[in-house]
């Protein structure tokens, strides 16, 4: 019988503990333009890579400035042990080398080497101009192998000689590789956004394909666990895992979970067993390797993504985005403890999307959304299992349009995220949201699965729970920007397919789709040449939109041309609307245009927004008395 804590319950004491000022209120009225600090927008405590060294879990964040590692003590359950990088946006890979814990990071590919016995942080190596370090594995003579993005490249680091080796492009044409293992004489590359398993000689280079044929329509061998000659893959978008003799590759024992992605995965062969963390259903799972049965151990919570597992005895230990989980594989009692409460606290983070109600701004990020409550000064966090890429305010609740797998979610002030639907049909990230209220409809543009084409445009009816997905609308191209009015939903598209595909489509395009029947009814190009409609605004009868080039149109809605153009700055830029005029910003200024001249004015510069991925941060207070943007890694209200 499974016994298990309330971890759920300390995630969101977590929350409540996170209540800090947002900033100071003000009596006076100030100008227009008048900029007013609210603080950090949002912060997290979210850990990617980690290592198991001398019965301590080192964890390094991810998304925050500086990377931080810190090293959980399991026997304490306290973090005492911090160390900072001076390079990198987030580490997913490490490895350990005796008592030395090594760090790979993205944004550059730096690789660190962190003394856990001092204070000691050293960078040996970069893999320049590769800009992310995805996995990495220690070899049995302590030479450390990983593979990078977006060339796809293995490399070595000897830490006794210093000495390093470009082992090259693990698959011509493919730009990940996601996961690495390494024994005595053979490096496992697993390889996307088209699934390859490529066995690499230590010695020669030499490169072989051992991934069997027929699951070669995957996406990617996501993750690789390799102990005593058992070779652990896994595949996704399918959840399935293969169990290979590395002595004999044709000989393999498949193993399909009900999830679509296995996150980690632990061998333990004094039990035959193999552990994996399976999402989106966030679920701990045990495979006997004598009775072939798969069952499940526990759901530490809806969505729970593990990071990495380790067993320790009888202890079976997870990572789960800002926790570390225990499964004792005797009792069956699972425990947890945060990060945050037990030494890691959290910092400011690269956030992705925002909206206001009025009353609360919200901010989200990795694993949750910032609830800033304007009149109370505070800003408090909810957790979310994934990312909101697009956040749209309707009747006093806020939709979250989320990354991984396209799912929704709602929220109402006060209370935690609520997952309701599922996009599917291949789709995993959102990209734009748009509330119409006459239909009653939440219209979701988004991006396809790696390795995929065809994005899709979905519309979900709340009162009903209807979701009616069309992939593919606009052709080979993902739905980049979404607006609707008097019937119609406007899409803007981007030419790029998933994540590792080299796009099929030459130009963005711009159509309309009739919300009655579900039908696109017209598609324009309103730029030729331009790759991306990165955000729409209806007003009176012109659709105006921006490229990514910098070029704002306008395009009259009965005659469907574009009648007038002017140009801002190139870049991920976002629209808002507030009352006649249009605010717009890349993230470096704020500009105002006036539809009908379209002329272009500045208003306020200087942001300098830092954010992640996605049209820079910017929405308007429903009165239309500020504007709500980023400075830096800050929260700001903008008065109007």
């Amino acid at each position: 019988m499974l016994r298990r804590t309330a971890l759920t319950a300390a995630l969101a004491l977590t929350a409540a503990m996170l209540a800090v000022p947002a900033g100071p209120a003000h009596a006076e009225t100030p100008p227009p333009g008048t900029v007013t600090d609210l603080g950090p927008a949002s912060e997290v405590t979210s850990v990617n890579g980690s290592e198991l060294i001398d019965g301590t879990i080192y964890t390094a964040t991810g998304g925050v400035s500086p990377i931080v590692v810190g090293g959980y003590d399991l026997a304490e359950q306290r973090v005492n042990q911090r160390y900072e990088l001076p390079t990198g946006g987030g580490a997913w890979a490490t490895a350990a080398v005796g008592t030395d814990l090594y760090v790979g990071t993205y944004e550059p590919g730096d690789l660190y080497r962190v003394d856990t016995t001092g204070t000691g942080v050293t960078k040996v190596a970069d893999v320049s101009p590769d800009r992310y370090i995805w996995a990495m594995d220690t070899a049995p003579d302590g030479v450390i192998y990983g593979g990078t993005y977006p060339n796809g490249r293995v490399f070595s680091y000897d830490p006794a000689t210093g000495a390093t080796r470009d082992y090259g492009i693990a698959v011509p044409g493919e730009q990940y590789v996601r996961s690495i293992a390494v024994d005595a004489t053979t490096i496992y590359a697993g390889v996307g956004a088209h699934a390859h398993l490529i066995a690499i000689d230590r010695a020669t280079g030499a490169k072989r394909e051992i991934l069997p044929p027929e699951f070669a329509d995957r996406t990617f061998v996501g993750t690789l666990a390799l102990k005593d000659g058992l070779l652990a893959a896994a595949l996704s978008p399918t959840g399935t895992m293969l169990l290979i003799d590395t002595a004999d590759p044709s000989h393999y024992e498949v193993v399909q979970t009900p999830d679509s992605f296995i996150t980690a995965i632990a061998i333990d062969p004094e039990r035959n067993d193999v552990y994996v963390g399976t999402r989106p259903s966030g679920t701990l799972r045990r495979y006997d390797r004598d009775t072939g049965q798969l069952s499940t151990l526990a759901v530490p919570y809806d969505g729970a993504s593990f990071g990495r597992l380790f067993v320790t005895g009888d202890q079976l230990r997870g990572v789960v985005t800002n926790s570390v989980v225990t499964y004792d594989l005797t009792t069956g009692e699972l425990t947890g403890v945060d990060l945050t409460q037990a030494g890691m606290p959290p910092a400011p983070e690269l956030a992705m999307a925002i909206a206001t109600d009025g009353p609360r701004v919200y901010v989200s990020g990795k694993a949750g959304v910032q609830v800033h409550d304007l009149a109370a000064g505070t800003s408090t966090r909810r957790f979310l299992p994934g990312e909101a890429k697009a956040m749209t305010p309707v009747a006093g609740e806020i939709w979250m349009s989320v990354y991984t797998l396209a799912y929704l979610f709602r929220m109402a002030p006060g209370g935690d995220p609520r997952r309701v639907a599922a996009i599917g049909e291949e789709q995993t990230r959102p990209l734009d949201a748009a509330w119409s209220p006459a239909d009653k409809l939440l219209v979701v543009g988004t991006e396809p699965d790696y390795g995929r084409y065809g994005g899709a445009v979905s519309f979900y009816d709340p009162r009903s729970g209807a979701l009616d997905v069309h992939r593919d609308v606009i052709p080979d191209q993902s739905i980049r920007s979404v607006a609707v009015k008097h019937g119609t939903a406007f899409l803007g598209s981007s030419v790029n397919g998933g994540f590792g595909t080299t796009p099929r489509a030459t130009e963005a395009r711009l159509a309309g789709v009739d919300l009655a029947t579900r039908t696109k009814t017209w598609e324009i190009t309103p730029v030729p040449g331009a790759k991306q409609v990165v955000d729409l605004v209806v007003t009176g009868n012109r659709i105006i939109g921006l490229t990514e080039t910098g070029v704002l149109f306008a395009v009259d809605q009965r005659t469907r041309q574009v009648v007038a153009t002017t140009t801002v700055a190139s870049g991920q830029s976002t629209l808002v609307q507030v009352g006649a005029t249009i605010y717009g910003t890349n993230g470096r200024d704020v500009w105002k245009l006036d539809p009908a001249t379209m002329s272009v004015t500045p208003f306020v510069t200087g942001l300098n927004a830092e954010w992640y991925g996605g049209g820079a941060l910017l929405t308007a207070a429903p009165d239309g008395t500020a504007l709500y943007a980023l400075r830096g890694r800050n929260l700001v209200r903008i008065r109007l």
